[in-house]
């Protein structure tokens, strides 16, 4: 049988209030009562009950976390983080697939039933309207890896994805590619069109430099795979941008398996860096995104906005940097990188 708060404060020799507010965050209490009370739930092993809690402090301490695309890995590293970070501050995540939702309001919904204190949108690809939606409804919100705003109507943490195509523009200039392809995930992404945007606007001024366009269902490995097998049926490009590194793995394989070597016959660059383009076998050179750093911010800001609702929303945007790995042509003084030997029996 579990320990009762009754059991507490009798072993402590004090009222069941004073043991409910040793346990309750803010609450008034002695030093010396708050000594006896955790001495006596030490020695009877206590915890206290979450749940009640919630009904004595009116907060559940569940904050929504709410992600749509689980096909790729990086949602992996994203979850640690955030249910790391989240439990750190005595917190709990809720976890939500939105995967194909198109209706925010059952989205709100869903979170109402569980009475969470606030709600922290996860997607690069989920639109605006979602995290809106839970702003409108009192919900404390933040879109983590959302589209950067002048004036957002929640908070926003995340990249400049402008940025992150001008910069994948600008090393392919630099390795004297000339003939470059944009391969993103969904056209319908805002994600996608911000890179795409900054993409082709760094290379207008660049007359001898031919772009093409093309875009994956998704952003996973197999929609990257299937576009670039169209590509290659056809004539491709030198070099493409991969508007997230799934896609360029997908790619990659593609290339791979058509009998053409990367970067020799066709380059890559991704954007993420995520844990498997640092695998050897792949060496993927890419636009790395400080995940770490987003998370811990729209934690931050999510937190500040229960205990300040009425907080004006802000933009938080990390910079992002190129890693040079193997899938470019090396440039001017840059060592060549090399596949590693194929050791398989």
């Amino acid at each position: 049988m579990a320990v009762t708060l009754k059991e507490v404060a009798v072993r402590a020799g004090v009222s069941r209030s004073a043991v409910s507010r040793t346990f309750t965050d803010g609450a008034s209490v002695s030093p010396k009562t708050r000594a006896k009370v955790e001495k006596a739930a030490n020695e009877l092993g206590y915890a206290p009950n979450a749940l009640a809690s919630s009904l004595t402090t009116g907060r559940t301490k569940l904050i929504g976390l709410i992600a749509n695309n689980f096909h790729n890995p990086t949602l992996l590293e994203v979850f640690d983080l955030f249910t790391r970070g989240l439990q750190d501050r005595g917190l709990r995540p809720l976890l939500v697939n939105l995967t194909d939702a198109t209706d925010p309001a059952a989205s709100v919904r869903m979170l109402r039933q569980y009475s969470v204190d606030g709600v922290i949108v996860a997607s690069s690809t989920l639109p605006s309207s979602f995290s809106e939606a839970f702003k409108s409804a009192g919900l404390p919100v933040v879109h983590a890896f959302g589209r950067y705003s002048i004036a957002p109507d929640v908070h926003v943490v995340g990249i400049d994805n402008v940025a992150c195509g001008r910069m994948a523009a600008e090393a392919l200039l630099q390795r004297g590619y000339t003939r470059v392809g944009f391969l993103g995930g969904p056209e319908s992404a805002t994600s996608t069109q911000d890179r795409a945007a900054g993409f082709l606007r760094a290379l207008q001024g660049h007359p001898g430099v031919v772009v093409t366009q093309s875009y994956a269902k998704g952003y996973t490995f197999e929609a990257g795979r299937a576009e670039m097998q169209h590509l290659l049926a056809g004539t491709p490009a030198e070099a493409y941008f991969c508007g997230d590194d799934l896609l360029a793995i997908g790619a990659l394989s593609a290339i791979e398996e058509a009998g053409l070597s990367v970067p020799g016959d066709i380059g890559l660059i991704g954007l993420n860096d995520m844990e498997m383009a640092r695998w050897q076998n792949i060496g993927l050179t890419t636009i790395h995104q400080p995940v770490a750093q987003i998370i811990a911010a729209a934690i931050e800001l999510v937190v500040a906005t229960i205990e300040t609702p009425d907080r004006p929303p802000e933009v938080r945007l990390f910079p992002c940097r190129v890693i040079t790995r193997r899938t470019l042509r090396a440039t001017a003084g840059e060592p060549e990188f090399s596949k590693p030997p194929d050791r398989s029996l």
